[in-house]
Formats: structure tokens, C-alpha cells, sequence
């Protein structure tokens, strides 16, 4: 079973990939093989997707590597591969985002991205720090992980989801932010799970060892 962590230019791969590698090792998962290559991409057995800075920007990052964007669908919507969506990789499952433009997103999840927005205006934006999992509805990737424990954030702009039974846990920051969303073989978390300590690896961990 191969993992891939695509790598699209759009953010440093050195910690997910050792926190993959490390949990792979744990459960036996296969290799983890970080690579923009659309042919690899296609075969893999499990699709990454991490994502750091704008949603525009990482958009045109993934679309500018030829056939890269198009692999993924195949193998995610096709195959039904299981694919885990990290910060704006998880928001680019949504419908659309709002960060300086409309940037379409997958559609893979209802929803939009949008700019948080504090009832309590002592609360800065970005949401940069830890935070405590709100779980909303079970889910393999979540065995074991339950609601306090903590996840690593760093973002301004959070997915507003359309079907409550999607989204799979949220975080508090003075409103409900999202947190973790998923359906059939799709999952991603708003947080770090290589950044989030043991609850973190857990879930990569789990995700490794899915079978939808």
C-alpha cells in the first residue's frame, strides 16, 4: 500500500513526511512517497494532500503542475482512494473561497471559505495555536481521538459547511470553527496532525490503516 504526500511547491513537506513515515512504520502501512508526479499520484493506494499560505495561491500551485489536479480527481473520485486533506488542503475540498478572490475549489465538500470572524474582538486572526477537538460525529480516522483533545492551528480563513453531517469536529474561538470534515473516502483537518502531538499522529495513523 502506497501513501502519497503531493508535493505542489505550496508549503515544507519535512515534517508531515517524517510524522507519515514514523506512523507508517508503526502500523505497517507501506511506503510514504512524497512527489508531484501525476502518474505516481494515480497509483497510489492513499492520497495526501497539505497545503500552507493562501487558498489562491496553493490553487494555482496545484494546477500549474500539468495533469497534477486531474490525477488526484481520478484517483479520489474514480478509484475512491482515501485522500486526507491538510489545512488549505482540506479547505480546497470546498466549493469555493473567499481569501483576496473567488477561487474555486474541488466540490468535493459544500462549502465556503471564509475569513474568521471573532465575537470577541481581543481575539486576534489568525487562529495560531493549540486548540481543543469538538467531535461532532464518529469516524474511523477518529478511533481513539475524543472531544478535548488538542490540535495545532494556524490559519485566518475556516470552511462554512453546507451539510452538517460533514462536518466531523470543530474548535471553539469565540464561534464555531471547522475543524475536521469528511464523507465517503474524503477527510480533511483545518489543523496540523503532524504538528498536533500524540493526538495528531493517532489520526495519521488511523488514516493510514482505512479502508473505506
Amino acid at each position: 500500500m502506497t501513501t502519497v504526500l503531493i508535493d505542489y511547491d505550496s508549503g515544507n513537506l519535512h515534517s508531515a513526511q517524517k510524522a507519515f513515515e514514523r506512523m507508517a512504520a508503526e502500523v505497517d502501512a507501506g511506503p510514504i512517497i512524497v512527489t508531484g508526479d501525476p502518474d505516481v499520484v494515480a497509483r497510489a493506494d492513499r492520497i495526501v494532500l497539505p497545503g500552507d499560505g493562501a487558498f489562491p495561491h496553493c490553487r494555482a500551485q496545484l494546477y500549474a503542475h500539468s495533469g497534477l489536479a486531474e490525477a488526484i480527481m481520478q484517483a479520489v473520485i474514480t478509484r475512491a482512494v482515501p485522500f486526507l486533506g491538510i489545512c488549505v488542503g482540506m479547505q480546497m475540498l470546498a466549493t469555493m473561497g473567499h481569501e483576496y478572490e473567488e477561487t474555486p475549489g474541488f466540490g468535493w465538500i459544500a462549502g465556503d471559505i471564509r475569513r474568521i470572524t471573532p465575537t470577541d474582538p481581543a481575539l486576534k486572526v489568525p487562529h495560531m495555536g493549540w486548540n481543543d477537538l469538538v467531535i461532532d460525529h464518529p469516524h474511523p480516522v477518529l478511533e481513539g481521538i475524543s472531544t478535548g483533545e488538542h490540535a495545532y492551528f494556524v490559519h485566518s480563513y475556516a470552511m462554512e459547511v453546507a451539510n452538517p453531517a460533514e462536518r466531523l469536529a470543530h474548535v471553539d474561538y469565540a464561534g464555531d470553527i471547522t475543524a475536521i470534515v469528511g464523507r465517503d473516502t474524503i477527510i480533511g483537518t483545518q489543523f496540523h496532525p503532524e504538528k498536533s502531538q500524540a493526538a495528531g499522529l493517532r489520526m495519521i495513523g488511523n488514516f493510514l490503516q482505512w479502508r473505506p
